[in-house]
């Protein structure tokens, strides 16, 4: 009987696999990410000089007369607001020579009411004609005189007013106290710097730019600019101010650059390097990671429209450390696979995303 059944069980059960085969669903294509960047000027063409983040405006502040500091109020790093107290001198002579300046004002004072007086009495004795014209015209000069003399005391009372008041040294504007000249004790003189404030506002990066080559920069030549704490992103900016004179000591000039990328995100004392182009000419360059070959021909992948890969013949030069420079077959806007280009194939569809993990669109780029 099983003998039989055996032939016919055969065709029915792979006529049932063959059904539910046919019910599969079709597997889905997975976009994979895929990390993007853009070529940026070649190492080559670039001379790069260290420095450090700066306040735009550092004014150095003193007293504006001298004597002996009896308390220091802030201190180096601390951030202060404008009008705030920072460092006191010991106000008792400033304070003597008010009081003095006071009893020559009280003086000067009863001496005209005195001098008033006497004219007065002598202008009533020559309308009698009891005087002559002539006493009348001292007593009339005398009263002039107390009254210059008035005048020329209160002004020196207000003189001394004021330097009572420049006893204490105060921020002119918010800032942080960027260096400290002066302990308790000290005794200053007059515009002596006590401290210097960074104010707030604009930053700039201090550079030192080497004697031999100081002819090549001008200012308002441009720049790229790199925080050491962003180290793959730079920040466009320009040469703002060149020292006309090289340093005594270590014989570079001092240069400023100015950021002209909007707000950065630059902190008082932050390193950055600044990139100043070498030549007229400026090569891109990629990652190592992001070129490869086949049959001899070096190429890249770029990202095109609809988020399609596509293949990119280029030209490269000696390869560096990290990257390589492209000759020819990029431009500057082009965003280029960063890595994994080995599995990659012509059209395939990507979801672009730069360093940061944010979605690229070719729309908002152009």
């Amino acid at each position: 009987m099983f003998r039989y059944a055996l032939p016919l069980a055969l065709p029915v059960g792979l006529a049932f696999l063959l059904s539910a085969c046919g019910h599969e669903e079709a597997p889905k294509v997975t976009v994979r990410p895929a990390m993007m960047v853009q070529p940026e000027p070649s190492a080559q063409a670039m001379d790069s000089y260290p420095g450090e983040v700066r306040a735009r405006y550092e004014p150095e502040l003193g007293f504006r007369i001298g004597g002996k500091v009896i308390r220091r109020l802030v201190e180096e790093g601390q951030r202060v607001k404008a009008d705030q107290p920072l460092a006191e001198l010991d106000p008792q002579d400033v304070r003597l020579q008010l009081e003095a300046t006071r009893a020559q004002v009280a003086a000067a004072e009863a001496n005209l009411n005195l001098v008033r007086a006497e004219r007065d009495r002598y202008k009533t004795l020559m309308d009698r004609q009891m005087v002559s014209r002539s006493a009348y015209d001292n007593a009339e000069n005398l009263f002039r005189s107390g009254e210059a003399r008035l005048k020329q005391i209160r002004a020196e009372f207000n003189v001394s007013t004021n330097q009572a008041s420049y006893a204490v040294l105060r921020a002119p504007q918010d800032g942080v106290v960027a260096k400290r000249a002066v302990e308790v004790g000290q005794v200053v003189a007059a515009g002596q710097t006590v401290f210097t404030l960074a104010t707030d506002g604009e930053r700039e990066v201090l550079i030192s730019l080497p004697e031999q080559s100081v002819g090549r920069f001008k200012v308002g030549q441009p720049v790229s600019v790199e925080l050491w704490t962003q180290p793959d992103q730079r920040f466009a900016g320009r040469i703002r101010e060149l020292s006309p004179a090289a340093d005594p000591k270590s014989r570079t000039f001092a240069a400023r650059i100015a950021f002209t990328a909007g707000k950065v995100p630059a902190e008082l004392g932050q390193s950055a390097r600044v990139f100043i182009q070498a030549a007229e000419v400026v090569s891109l360059s990629v990652p190592l990671s992001a070129v490869t070959a086949e049959n001899g021909a070096t190429y890249v992948w770029i990202l095109g429209a609809n988020n399609t890969l596509k293949k990119a013949p280029v030209r490269v030069g000696a390869f560096g450390e990290k990257s390589v420079p492209v000759l020819e077959g990029l431009t500057a806007s082009d965003w280029v696979v960063a890595a994994g280009v080995h599995v990659l194939h012509d059209g395939q569809q990507v979801r672009p995303v730069d360093r940061s993990n944010r979605v690229i669109n070719l729309a908002d780029k152009e």
